[in-house]
């Protein structure tokens, strides 16, 4: 199923203008027409079609920049069937509108499924998988010497948050989550910070996430409160591309995505007022290049062995960070971390690539949730993995 180009986003307006229509049929009623960014937000509160057609066509509605990929794909052999309940398989898949699932040990695919006519070469929105994938280069930024220090305060490379209460907070703090500024990541409720961060018309040729986060009050002191936040990822996005002089999706296609042998070319959506790539979300790729993004972290950032991130960096990127209010399971560099060394890429809607190297194990999925998050569909997701990883265990034996 395809979609216009523009139409699915629409539809929250087309909604309203039917409204008036009916309480004032004589009066014509003529509504500018949204922004990208508004375009953009009301992506969060498409209905189950729309999500299962727009997640895979974004880089379609929206302007982009692409990572492009390489003339030699990293191989993806096949290996020992994974010994799961193809029942279990068939009801979760269906009952969690998941799209593609795959799993790889020792960079062998072990499973490999579609779901909800998603073809192999197609793409599909990460949402916040985007964060993990902007810290990686955040990390090659730094070891190049185009970002000086993690300790560095952000008007360094951003000189318009001179002056805001971002003026005394570190690219450190916003890498892991501590910014101690005001935020709400409340994806159901559209007057949420999240949910407004796109709107509005542009401000003297700058990021919408960057006029907006320039307005926010502080909360608590830097580095002493942890809380979600996508606008600040974004924020780290801009950092990379002013240190580095290059679009997000251009140093992702440089530094891994054709280095490393993905097979596709992959999307990064660009801000409408300055042309930047947000760092927060808005990257799609196919299923296979999200399980060799895994790889390539359980590689240890490594290509033909050499490092391209540091290991330094690495070891802390997935290492739990526990400021207060940090979920227990811990929170990286843009990594969510376990107790057992596994961590992930987590996206809103059900995306998430996972690494287990204990296991040397990797689990990429990609969904369309009928809600952005639940206890309900977090829990039967962790469920899913569990019954890989047992799987895994059995079939290594």
């Amino acid at each position: 199923m395809r979609l216009p180009r523009f139409r699915i986003a629409l539809t929250p307006v087309c909604v309203a203008v039917l409204a008036l229509a009916g309480c004032a049929a004589s009066t014509p009623v003529s509504p500018a027409a949204p922004t990208l960014g508004e375009q953009r937000q009301a992506t969060l509160f498409w209905s189950q079609a729309e999500r299962e057609a727009g997640f895979r066509t974004m880089h379609e509605i929206f302007p982009v920049d692409v990572a492009a990929a390489g003339g030699q794909p990293r191989p993806l052999p096949g290996g020992e069937p994974l010994a799961l309940d193809p029942a279990l398989l068939d009801d979760y898949m269906d009952r969690h509108h998941v799209a593609g699932l795959m799993v790889l040990q020792d960079g062998k695919v072990q499973l490999r499924r579609h779901g909800l006519g998603f073809g192999a070469d197609e793409v599909w929105e990460s949402y916040s998988v985007a964060k993990s994938v902007t810290s990686m280069l955040l990390g090659i930024a730094l070891e190049e010497g185009h970002v000086a220090s993690l300790d560095d305060l952000l008007p360094a490379y951003v000189p318009e948050l001179a002056g805001t209460a971002y003026a005394d907070v570190t690219v450190r703090q916003v890498l892991t989550m501590t910014s101690g500024v005001r935020w709400n990541e409340d994806y159901a409720d559209p007057h949420s910070d999240v949910g407004q961060m796109y709107r509005g018309a542009c401000v003297e040729g700058q990021a919408h996430v960057l006029s907006y986060l320039r307005r926010l009050p502080r909360a608590a002191a830097p580095g002493t409160r942890w809380n979600y936040n996508t606008a600040e990822t974004d924020l780290l996005g801009i950092v990379v591309e002013r240190a580095t002089g290059r679009p997000l999706a251009h140093y992702l296609s440089e530094t891994i995505w054709q280095p490393y042998g993905m097979a596709a070319d992959a999307y990064w959506i660009k801000d409408e007022c300055d042309g930047s790539n947000t760092g927060g979300s808005g990257l799609s790729a196919t299923l296979a290049d999200y399980a060799r993004l895994g790889q390539f972290m359980l590689d240890g950032g490594r290509i033909n062995g050499e490092p391209v991130v540091a290991a330094e960096w690495m070891d802390a990127a997935v290492r739990g960070h526990h400021p207060d209010g940090a979920p227990e399971r811990g929170y990286g560099y843009q990594w969510w971390t376990e107790p057992d060394g596994s961590y992930s890429a987590v996206g809103i809607f059900g995306q998430m690539v996972h690494v287990d190297p204990s296991r040397r194990l990797v689990v990429a999925q990609l969904a369309a949730w009928p809600q952005a998050t639940s206890s309900e569909l977090v829990g039967a997701r962790r469920s899913m993995l569990e019954a890989i990883k047992q799987a895994v265990d059995t079939t290594s034996r």
